[in-house]
This record gives C-alpha cells, structure tokens and sequence, in this order.
C-alpha cells in the first residue's frame, strides 16, 4: 500500500505516516525550481514546529551541498537533529523528516529516457537492466522512472552520491527498505528508511 503525503493546502490530511516518526510532505502546482525549493522548505518547517509543538523560529534547516539535509530543533531540553530530505520534479516538490535516523525520498515523473538501457546498465546494475529489458515498451517508462526513484531515495538514506554500479554498492542498498508514495498520475515515487537490525 502507497504511503500517503500530506499535500500543503490540504487541512484533511496529517504528515505523520507509518512507520511512527516519519512524516511526508508535498508541494503541487510550483514548477519554478527555486520557489518550490523555498515553499517544500517553509512546510518542512511549519510541519515540525507543530510535530513538537514550539515556534517555528526555533527550527533551523540545513542543507549544505553534497551532504544530507537535516534540521536542529531548539527544545527546552536541548537541541534535538531530525533527518530530512526532499525531491522535486515537474510540479512536485516532496519532502521526509524523520525522528528515527536517516531517510531518503525520490519523487520522479514518467517520461521517455531514450538511453534507458545504458542508464539502467551503467546505475542501476544488471539485474534491474534485464528485468527492464523483459517489459514491453508501452510499460517500461513507468518500471523505469519506479526503479530509478527507489535507487535514488537509498542513495539519499544511505547519504550516498550517485555513481555507477558495483558488487559492494548493490550490497549497500540493500541496508535500506523502501516503500511506495501515493501521488498524483504520471508521477512515481519512493522513501527509504534503514533497515531494521535483525533481533
């Protein structure tokens, strides 16, 4: 089951999502890359204000390039760092806290890659090649903008760059589960979170 988003402007809905301490966010209907970056930011913000209920003034965002976003939320007891990261594409803009450790998010819209089968090869490795290979053409946009969004929100959980595909890599990712993202059509979407330790 897709993972819902608490769409800004949408008072129906709530951030907090399953599993408990994570929270996804969105933006619709901002296509200039610069304002959706400043809006997602601004709800990212006004969201955890009232998850901890303090002013948003004692929340500061940090996005230092090459790095994973975070925030520092100023409680009464002290500094608290809440994992963060955000995507955007087309006219969505997504956005993940979480309380619990790192998180990554991809959102990517479906259209046509005319070099998919090198792409897929070259970062995606082989498997992911082959099984996009096996599906027919009128599918392969949608299974290939869905295997590029999950490969990208592990890079982000894992605070990875991207890069292209090795053995110890794939081995990697696999540190990260991932769930599906309920949004609008011809959009694709994923969060990853770290594994859970085996008891």
């Amino acid at each position: 089951m897709p993972l819902a988003i608490c769409w800004a402007g949408d008072a129906s809905g709530s951030p907090l999502a399953v599993p408990p301490g994570l929270a996804l966010l969105g933006v619709r209907g901002q296509s200039d890359r610069e304002a959706a970056r400043l809006r997602i930011r601004a709800v990212l913000t006004a969201a955890l204000a009232a998850h901890v209920g303090i002013d948003a003034g004692r929340i500061a965002l940090h996005s230092p390039q090459g790095v994973a976003p975070w925030a520092i939320v100023a409680l009464d007891a002290g500094d608290q760092r809440v994992a963060l990261s955000i995507s955007h594409d087309g006219n969505l803009s997504v956005a993940a806290y979480s309380f619990n450790g790192a998180v990554g998010i991809d959102v990517m819209s479906i259209s046509p890659v005319p070099d998919w089968r090198a792409v897929a090869r070259d970062y995606l490795g082989p498997e992911a090649a082959r099984k996009l290979a096996a599906r027919s053409e009128g599918e392969r946009d949608a299974a290939f903008a869905r295997a590029w969004s999950e490969h990208e929100a592990r890079l982000k959980c894992l605070g990875l760059q991207l890069a292209e595909w090795c053995d110890e890599r794939a081995v990697a990712l696999q540190a990260c589960r991932c769930f599906p993202l309920a949004l609008p059509d011809g959009y694709v979407g994923y969060v990853a979170l770290p594994a859970i330790s085996p008891a």
